[in-house]
């Protein structure tokens, strides 16, 4: 994302001032760690009797503890870093995404501001573009 936003810088997916930038940084980071639980408990699930109880549970516990985070600061905006779209809400909407996937759409009910803000994003045309079909 850094390249293409050094690269084509309009629309810039990252805030100019430096402290927004750190804070779209951290957000991105807990979308990619995340995503990084996501996979690794859909894996474990693949293994089915095989799968190793402490990990899911390990895994689960990350996932239990992230969403929830992602949805606070969903309270007061429509993205994660107040009114502007970024590459953070860009890096947890492909995790989302890719939960929604894999695990269902039960995570919503759970989580209802992420889940209006997961929907919403889906109207734009630039993700909309992107969504697998079949």
């Amino acid at each position: 994302m850094e390249y293409l936003d050094e690269t084509y810088p309009e629309p810039s997916f990252y805030p100019s001032d430096r402290k927004e930038r750190l804070e779209c940084r951290k957000w991105e980071d807990l979308a990619d760690t995340l995503a990084d639980n996501i996979v690794a408990l859909w894996l474990q699930k693949r293994k089915g009797d095989r799968a190793d109880s402490g990990d899911v549970a390990k895994y689960q516990g990350a996932i239990d503890r992230l969403l929830p985070a992602l949805d606070g600061q969903l309270t007061a905006s429509n993205y994660l870093l107040g009114n502007i779209w970024t590459v953070a809400d860009v890096a947890a909407l492909s995790t989302l995404g890719y939960y929604n996937l894999r695990f269902g759409e039960d995570w919503q009910q759970h989580y209802p501001k992420l889940g209006e803000w997961f929907k919403s994003l889906h109207e734009r045309e630039s993700v909309k573009s992107t969504v697998p079909v079949g």
